[in-house]
Parts: structure tokens; sequence; C-alpha cells
């Protein structure tokens, strides 16, 4: 096969081959480099939370329904995903800048797009005081919604 035709990849392999061990040193940096973390600077995430559960969004909101049931909070896995889909889509850093409560400085973020005040006042014993920690923005806004409606199950739109 022509060298032109060859997947990059081989070509790559058979010049650092031929090239010799110490070309292949200096460019095994280069290569890795490549990758999406290297290239943004940013590191890779925990594969689980402290607390042992999938560092993502089915072990954040496992982790969740564990402290709710601790502490009585109703609401279901299927209830948490459907408003996390519909609010954030599941980006724990989601912040709203363009609603209503945006408009008076103060906009929804998280998972469950949870406005401060409503953060602070429904915060769960435990859970950290991050906003953005997905965990206490899941748990503290299953909080509110069983106050305000009896569980989050319950909440089919924008609440």
């Amino acid at each position: 096969m022509p060298a032109a035709a060859q997947p990059r990849r081989t070509r790559l392999v058979r010049a650092l081959a031929a090239a010799g061990t110490g070309v292949a040193v200096l460019a095994l940096p280069l290569i890795g480099a490549t990758s999406a973390s290297a290239a943004t600077g940013t590191t890779a995430t925990a594969a689980t939370t402290t607390a042992g559960y999938a560092n993502n969004l089915d072990g954040w909101i496992r982790e969740s329904l564990a402290i709710m049931a601790e502490k009585h909070i109703p609401g279901t896995y299927n209830g948490i995903y459907r408003n996390i889909i519909r609010e954030s889509s599941g980006n724990p850093n989601a912040i709203n800048l363009w609603d209503s409560n945006a408009a008076k400085g103060i906009p929804s973020k998280g998972l469950l797009q949870v406005i401060d005040p409503t953060f602070n006042a429904y915060h769960v014993a435990g859970t950290s005081f991050n906003i953005y920690d997905p965990v206490a923005n899941i748990t503290a806004a299953c909080n509110y919604a069983a106050a305000r409606y009896g569980s989050i199950d319950n909440v089919f739109g924008a609440y």
C-alpha cells in the first residue's frame, strides 16, 4: 500500500520505528498532547465520588437518593432524572442567564437550576454548600420540591 493511502497512525508508527529510539522518546509527549484533556489543560475527574458512587449523572442521583432516604425527603430516580434533563441536560455547571431570576441578579444554577436563596434555604446537612456540586444541588432541589409540591416526582415544568 502506498504511504499516502496508509492510515496516518500506521505511517507515524513506521516513521518512529525507522527513525530510532531517540526520536521516539521525543515524539511520545507530542502524541499524548493531542488528547482532549492534555490539550485543554484539564485533569481527569475521579471515577467515583467520595461516597463511592460513580462520578456521573447516575451516581449523583443515586447518592442524592441515599441522602434523601436518610432525611426522609421523597423522590424517585425517574422523577429526578426527568427534571434534570429538562432543566440542564445533565450539565452540573449549567447557569440560566436570561430568565426572570437572572434579570433580578439571581440566576438558576446547576443540574436542577436552583437559585441561591432557594439552595440556601433548602440545603441538606451533610452535602456541600457549593450550589454547583451535583449531589448538593439535587438534594436541595428535591428538598424544596418536597416542601412545595410533595415530591420532585410531582414537578413537570419549571418550578
